[in-house]
């Protein structure tokens, strides 16, 4: 499937300052990238709309939009593209569709095994009674 063209329209981006480990670094430049992506106007067809709405879980909002984090990286541009890079693969992972499940039965064999199993559980379960003395 050739690449999926994001329009620029669809995208929102901000940036803050990063938490953790990183010293003063990180309290004065504002490097980790918030990429707010709104799903309507990515204009996907309904199977992959589907698909990244279950892919994206809790970074789902609730004004349908995706919002991914990056802060890999200690510059704005590295983790732009950090954050494109992962909101591309997502939607990749979306228009896979998955395989089409086919409904089984099981046969006579599978069937006596499992009743047979299920009498011999149930003969080792009744041995476990009251001892009855005579």
């Amino acid at each position: 499937m050739p690449p999926f063209d994001i329009p620029e329209d669809a995208l929102e981006e901000r940036f803050v300052t990063g938490g953790g480990p990183g010293g003063q670094n990180v309290n004065k430049v504002a490097t980790t990238v918030q990429l707010r992506v709104n799903l309507f106007r990515l204009s996907l067809p309904l199977h992959a709309y589907r698909k990244i709405r279950e892919l994206a879980g809790s970074r789902l909002t609730s004004a349908n939009e995706i919002l991914i984090q990056a802060n890999r990286f200690r510059t704005q541009d590295a983790n732009r593209q950090d954050a494109r890079e992962r909101l591309a693969e997502m939607i990749a992972r979306a228009h896979e569709r998955d395989a089409r499940r086919i409904a089984t039965r099981p046969g006579k064999a599978a069937k006596a095994r499992r009743v047979d199993a299920k009498k011999a559980r149930s003969n080792v379960k009744q041995g476990r009674g009251k001892v009855k003395l005579d």
